[in-house]
């Protein structure tokens, strides 16, 4: 493995009623909030009423910024951070899904700062300060409120990148398990693509010597595999909310990646995908991922094959490397296309008159990836794949 230094700071408080933490974590921060969510689901579960009736009880001055988008948009950040300057807010709170997460952690980092937000993103600056914030997580999926990541979208220049701090990680997040149990049918399929995806990038690796990590993600996507597809058939089940609540965050918060980085062309494709298109994240995951791994079989059949016999099941025997490979995508892709996520980018109604600019637009800093380096051509035969 790789030499490597792990610290997590984040105070993960898990279970159920544990909202109520907020009444001792919130106002170690200051008294004035400003609580970011994102469309309408937060007050149909009730959640936003129990909510402020807690920041009221403990007597915090509240402001509000609502209608993060499924892919956050710069705009909406920067509403945020105005909000925070003339208001001279003390703390934030996210309500929400990773999307909601993600502007947050921009925001508490831009209202610090005197130029745009978008710097922080583009890399032309690097935060020095940020506000502090806690979550409270309504969606399993992408392990935003146990990481210092964020994504977010230009919508003027079609551009949607990763980027991160030191400065970006929640103070704490809170993850009850019930406020999980409203998210629809499409959001719980796309949640649990989302956290597998993050499992195979990190699987997939550029060390070497990695049993331990190996077996955790293994472990990691069993149980996704194993209680997944159940939770789709029963959307209100407590307990297999709860194991895949916290399978995402596991799925993202440093653990599994110690000793590597992991690949991520993958992320870094979907990303020019959907900030063209505007599709949900997952979903571009659910119908690139496959081709991917199809495309970069040769490049270690092996690393491929064990996937496909320890995570799919697949019986080695009588086979090469390459076969097993093989039918273990195919599991994964049956697998998606069985909870109902999409297979090809058809779904979405994208055919090939943007594929040039896709490549380029996931490309735009050189090669891609750490397991196998993509370059232009390599992307777009992976678009054309996906189509």
């Amino acid at each position: 493995m790789n030499d490597f230094t792990f610290q997590n700071p984040v105070k993960l408080i898990f279970g159920k009623g544990q909202i109520s933490k907020l009444i001792q974590e919130l106002p170690q921060y200051g008294k004035r909030v400003l609580v970011v969510y994102g469309g309408g689901s937060v007050k149909r579960s009730g959640l936003y009423e129990e909510l402020n009736t807690i920041l009221n009880d403990i007597g915090m001055e509240v402001h509000e910024l609502a209608g993060v988008e499924p892919n956050p948009r710069v705009s909406t950040v920067r509403k945020g951070v105005a909000i925070c300057k003339k208001e001279n807010i003390d703390v934030l709170l996210a309500v929400g899904g990773g999307s909601v997460i993600d502007c947050t952690k921009l925001i508490a980092v831009a209202s610090k700062y005197d130029g745009d937000a978008w710097d922080f993103v583009s890399k032309k600056a690097f935060p020095t300060d940020a506000l502090p914030f806690g979550t409270v997580l309504t969606l399993a999926a992408t392990g935003s409120e146990m990481n210092a990541g964020s994504v977010i979208t230009n919508e003027e220049t079609q551009e949607k990148y990763g980027w991160g701090s030191p400065l970006s990680f929640p103070k704490f997040s809170i993850l009850d398990p019930t406020y999980t149990k409203t998210v629809p049918l499409d959001q719980t399929i796309y949640g649990i693509v989302d956290m597998m995806s993050h499992v195979l990038e990190q699987y997939f690796n550029e060390a070497t010597n990695t049993p331990v990590q190996d077996e955790m993600c293994e472990g990691v996507l069993r149980a996704i595999i194993e209680n997944g597809p159940k939770l789709i058939e029963n959307l209100e089940d407590y307990s297999l909310r709860e194991t895949i609540l916290f399978a995402g965050t596991m799925g993202l918060n440093g653990f599994l990646k110690m000793g590597y980085n992991g690949d991520w062309a993958t992320h870094e494709i979907e990303h020019a995908v959907s900030a063209v298109y505007d599709i949900p994240h997952a979903g571009g995951l659910a119908i690139l991922f496959p081709q991917w791994m199809r495309y970069n079989v040769k490049v270690n059949p092996e690393r491929f094959a064990k996937l496909g016999v320890k995570v799919f099941g697949v019986n080695p025997e009588g086979k090469t490397a390459e076969q097993i490979a093989n039918e273990g995508i195919d599991r994964l892709a049956s697998l998606w296309k069985s909870m109902g996520a999409p297979e090809t980018f058809a779904y979405y109604n994208i055919d090939d008159s943007n594929l040039e600019l896709m490549a380029e637009k996931a490309t735009v800093n050189g090669n891609i990836g750490r397991f196998a380096s993509l370059d232009k051509e390599d992307v777009l035969s992976i678009l054309r794949l996906s189509l």
